[in-house]
């Protein structure tokens, strides 16, 4: 077995030894799957006919903790506590800002971007893969403790929506939106209101990459005038629209609002032709407390920020063609004890009764198989290289000291 050599057999029993090899055997069975070889009748995807090849060819290279099935349209159960491969150009596309800042490490340090597949972005997937798109958008919402891996089962989920070619608006970080702000000035459309003009170029940035397939496609249905000699007329493509906010950094927010009010109508729509995908992360702060004061040092609550009004408006299930993906966040919930986790905790009652009704996906510490697919993967890229932290007594300590928990079990290997 070549996962065996991977065991240091100094300083340790030979029974010890034999017992580590014998258990790496018993789960390289338990998760070995059927490679069957096969040639489809048709290019248009994994749900097509196919039929088998009867022919002898060379095997694919085999470990228990990759899946070859890259595409998240077609992995299934079979394929849960294994690692797939995101696509460089799927990467620089879809997640511009979207992934999270220890993964983005980690796909520098492992030169490479694997996620896992778990249960709950299953779940999600099944789920969206039976929209009706005549009906109006239905919400999910990922929760759990902290370090579980919320946000990388919303990144899962989107990467799916992504390839089957939706519309994704994506906002991967709203707790920025409510805290520490560079600039804050008055709103020019509502008095009421205050902009938030870098932080919306900086999203209107980073949704031009996203989205600049549909850009050049989706027009505009009304015009909006953001100055006495600069407008967007009624039937301008929205890559303009996106354009405006960008070089007029301080009318982005407005443009913000501007795009999500269009994408909102025009969703679902015989004549658009796109599927949208709104995913929110950490969506517990657009109803949370601020940490923004205003001049007379009153906390800012977070409906009088234009970003956090017109994604709220977006956050209301009443467009169709589309879902609405989002997860909660301990990061997002000031002021808030640590330990709570559930939705009604940290949406609040406001939050709550805003989004009922929704979908819930609880997403949990890895299960047994989860952490032993870790672990291997892990020492596959040198991350976990102690010896003894390969052998059965090393791995009981890991589990004693990270419960099984995503974020901790990274921690902790990073010494090891």
């Amino acid at each position: 077995m070549i996962m065996a050599q991977h065991i240091s057999s100094h300083h340790r029993h030979p029974m010890t030894a034999l017992s580590s090899i014998m258990a790496l055997q018993r789960l390289t069975f338990r998760l070995r799957q059927t490679v069957t070889h096969v040639r489809s009748l048709h290019t248009s995807g994994c749900t097509q006919q196919q039929e088998a090849v009867a022919v002898e060819s060379q095997p694919e290279p085999f470990s228990v903790f990759r899946t070859q099935e890259n595409d998240p349209g077609c992995q299934t159960e079979k394929h849960i506590g294994q690692h797939y491969t995101l696509p460089s150009a799927h990467i620089n596309t879809l997640f511009p800002h979207g992934l999270p800042w220890r993964f983005k490490q980690r796909v520098k340090t492992f030169n490479e971007a694997c996620m896992m597949v778990r249960q709950p972005a299953l779940e999600v997937i099944s789920y969206l893969k039976k929209t009706d798109f005549s009906k109006p958008a239905l919400r999910y919402l990922f929760y759990g403790p902290k370090g579980t891996g919320k946000t990388m089962s919303l990144c899962h989920t989107v990467h799916f929506c992504y390839t089957q070619g939706w519309l994704v608006l994506h906002v991967p970080d709203a707790h920025l939106w409510v805290k520490n702000c560079k600039e804050l000035l008055p709103s020019s459309y509502n008095s009421s209101r205050f902009d938030q003009p870098l932080q919306a170029a900086e999203w209107l940035r980073n949704f031009r990459i996203t989205s600049e397939q549909f850009l050049s496609k989706i027009k505009t249905k009304q015009r909006y005038v953001w100055t006495k000699r600069e407008s967007t007329e009624e039937g301008s493509p929205l890559g303009q629209l996106v354009d405006q906010g960008i070089s007029r950094v301080k009318c982005s927010s407005d443009v913000v609002g501007a795009v999500m009010k269009e994408l909102r109508l025009q969703s679902g729509q015989p004549e658009s032709n796109f599927h949208l995908a709104v995913a929110v992360d950490g969506v517990n702060a657009l109803w949370g407390r601020s940490t923004i004061m205003k001049q007379d040092k009153s906390a800012m609550d977070p409906g009088e920020l234009t970003l956090v009004y017109n994604l709220r408006k977006l956050m209301q299930n009443d467009w169709i063609g589309g879902a609405i993906i989002t997860a909660l966040s301990q990061t997002g919930s000031l002021y808030t004890p640590k330990s709570v986790y559930l939705p009604q905790e940290l949406l609040g009652e406001r939050g709550f009764d805003y989004m009922d009704p929704f979908i819930p996906a609880s997403v949990s510490n890895y299960s047994e198989k989860e952490f032993e697919s870790c672990c291997l993967y892990y020492m596959d890229r040198h991350w976990l290289q102690h010896p003894q932290s390969q052998t059965e007594e090393g791995k009981k300590e890991i589990i004693f000291l990270s419960n099984r928990n995503p974020r901790m079990l990274e921690r902790i290997c990073a010494f090891l």
